[in-house]
């Protein structure tokens, strides 16, 4: 399926499994005050997916933190780590069954605290709906587009036990990226 344009709210509202893989074909732009934009073209994301997911901020239930990940998806979850870093979440999924994919890099920007620092997210951004956002959303690339990606465990996440920090919900792209004419 070749998409252009600003990728559709609707779309989110899909299972993390499916939207994951397709999000390594999408932009992340942010548009700022002062008038300048943004393109990221996404090569990393990881899945974090319902309250069974011990890795998953939503396993200890819903909270004020993790409210926005209860909603239909297509929704900004931003949350601080290490008091200096705001980390880049996409909410998906049906309400009631929290999701979200954790931004980890673009083929600019490697990391995904780094990733946040160029965006220059802080706490305003949660809860943003991508569909109407005039500063933040996803599109999809009409340049750049690679169909091969890998799966591999997720970063920093041994503290969830074996089973979960063995799960492959991390995925990157695997070929190098080419205009597509």
């Amino acid at each position: 399926m070749q998409c252009t344009g600003r990728v559709n709210e609707d779309f989110f509202h899909q299972d993390a499994l499916i939207v994951a893989p397709e999000m390594l074909k999408m932009q992340l732009v942010r548009h700022f005050e002062s008038g300048e934009t943004l393109v990221l073209d996404i090569t990393e994301v990881e899945i974090y997916r319902g309250e069974e997911d011990l890795a998953c901020h939503a396993s200890k239930g819903r909270s004020p933190r993790t409210n926005v990940m209860y909603l239909q998806g297509g929704r900004v979850y931003v949350y601080l780590i290490y008091g200096m870093y705001w980390l880049l979440n996409i909410t998906t999924g049906p309400n009631d069954h929290p999701q979200a994919i954790l931004i980890r890099g673009t083929q600019q920007i490697k990391g995904p605290g780094r990733v946040g620092k160029a965006l220059q997210l802080d706490k305003s951004f949660y809860g943003e709906n991508l569909n109407d956002s005039n500063r933040l959303w996803l599109q999809w690339q009409t340049h750049n587009v690679t169909s091969g990606y890998t799966t591999l465990p997720r970063v920093g996440i041994n503290y969830a036990g074996e089973h979960w920090a063995g799960i492959h919900w991390r995925f990157l792209t695997t070929e190098p990226l080419e205009d597509v004419q």
